[in-house]
C-alpha cells in the first residue's frame, strides 16, 4: 500500500471574490483560498482520502495563510515551497447574475510559476496511488519542467494520472501555445475531466460526442468526463457514453470550485472501484454523486475551505 491516495501539483492562490458593496459603493472582496489542484485535494480529504500537495506560494502573509489553511483541511504540505522573491498569485473573480465567472489574474510573475524541477519530492509522488495535475502548471517554462518531471516520476512508479485542462486564456501567451501544452497533458493521463466550452475550443467541434471521439482517437485516454454545467455531465469509457442529470440548487451563489469538486469525486470513485471493467451502472453512480457534490459547492462562497462532506452529498441523493 502506498502512503498517499492522491498527490496533486499546481497553483495555490487567493481568489478575491465579491462580497457586497461598501457604504461608498466600492466592491468588498473576500480573500478565499483557492487553486484547482488544492480544491480537488480538499474534497478528497472530506471523502476520507489522504492527500499531499506540490507547489509554491510567496513567503508573504497571504502565502503563509494559504499554507496554514491547506494544513487545516488535512493536506500534506511537505512539498509546498515558500518563495522569498515572488509574491503569492492572486485572482479576482467577478460573478455574473447566472453564477458564471470572469477572472483577472495577478501572476506576472506569481509564486506558483516559480516551482522548479529540482524542488519536486520524487518520493512523495512515488508513494501516491494517483498523481493529479492541471494546465496552469504548463503555462510557463520553469513550472512546466517541474510538471514534466513529476509526470515522469508518476508514470515510472505506476501512479494513475488524472488531469483537468482548466483553460484560463489570460494566463497563456497565446491560445496556440495553450492548445499545444494542454494537448501535452492529454498524452499522459488515464482520467481526464474537461468542460463543455473547453472541448469545443480544443477540437473546434460544436458536437461534444464528436469532440470526445477525436480526443479518444488521438490520445487514447481510458476515461473522459465531460462537465456541462446546468446540463449535467457525461462519462466516456470503452465505447460507452453515460449521462447524468444535474442537481440544480435554488440558492446557488457562484460556480467557483464546482468542477474541482466534481473532479475529486470522480477520482475518489476510481480509487475505490478501479479503472478496469466499469459498467454503465458504475459510471452513472459516479456521475450522480459527483453532480450532487458539485451542486452543493455552488451554494457556498469559495471552495477549498467549504467542501461538502460525504454525508451532505448522500443527503441530497436520498
Amino acid at each position: 500500500m502506498k502512503q498517499y491516495h492522491v498527490t496533486a501539483l499546481g497553483e495555490l492562490l487567493i481568489d478575491f471574490t465579491e462580497n457586497g458593496l461598501s457604504n461608498q459603493g466600492n466592491y468588498l472582496m473576500e480573500a478565499n483560498p483557492g487553486g484547482a489542484p488544492c480544491n480537488v485535494l480538499a474534497m478528497l480529504q472530506k471523502l476520507g482520502k489522504k492527500t499531499a500537495f506540490i507547489g509554491k506560494v510567496g513567503n508573504d502573509f497571504l502565502g503563509r495563510h494559504l499554507k496554514k489553511v491547506v494544513e487545516e483541511v488535512g493536506i500534506d504540505t511537505r512539498n509546498l515551497k515558500l518563495d522569498d522573491e515572488v509574491h503569492t498569485t492572486l485572482a479576482f473573480v467577478h460573478t455574473y447574475a447566472d453564477g458564471d465567472r470572469d477572472f483577472s489574474f495577478y501572476r506576472n510573475p506569481g509564486a506558483d510559476m516559480n516551482l522548479r524541477a529540482d524542488e519536486i519530492d520524487a518520493e512523495l509522488i512515488a508513494q501516491s496511488e494517483v498523481f493529479h495535475f492541471g494546465s496552469l502548471s504548463l503555462t510557463h517554462p520553469g513550472v512546466r519542467e517541474a510538471t514534466k518531471k513529476a509526470l515522469q516520476i508518476a508514470k515510472g512508479n505506476g501512479c494513475l494520472i488524472t488531469y483537468d485542462p482548466n483553460l484560463r486564456p489570460p494566463l497563456w501567451r497565446s491560445l496556440d501555445e495553450a492548445k499545444e501544452q494542454i494537448g501535452f497533458g492529454m498524452e499522459w493521463c488515464d482520467v481526464m475531466k474537461i468542460s463543455d466550452n473547453e472541448i469545443q475550443w480544443f477540437t473546434g467541434l460544436e458536437d461534444f460526442d464528436e469532440g470526445i471521439r477525436v480526443l479518444q482517437e488521438t490520445y487514447h485516454i481510458p476515461l473522459i468526463l465531460l462537465s456541462m454545467g446546468k446540463e449535467g455531465s457525461r462519462a466516456y469509457y470503452q465505447g460507452m457514453k453515460v449521462e447524468a442529470k444535474p442537481f440544480l440548487q435554488k440558492n446557488t451563489i457562484e460556480t467557483t470550485g464546482a468542477g474541482d469538486t466534481f473532479c475529486a469525486c470522480v477520482i475518489n470513485y476510481v480509487l475505490e472501484h478501479g479503472l478496469q471493467n466499469l459498467t454503465e451502472e458504475n459510471l452513472r453512480e459516479m456521475l450522480t454523486f459527483a453532480n450532487a457534490a458539485a451542486s452543493l459547492i455552488t451554494t457556498r462562497k469559495g471552495a477549498l475551505r467549504v467542501m461538502p462532506t460525504k454525508e451532505e452529498v448522500e443527503h441530497i441523493l436520498s
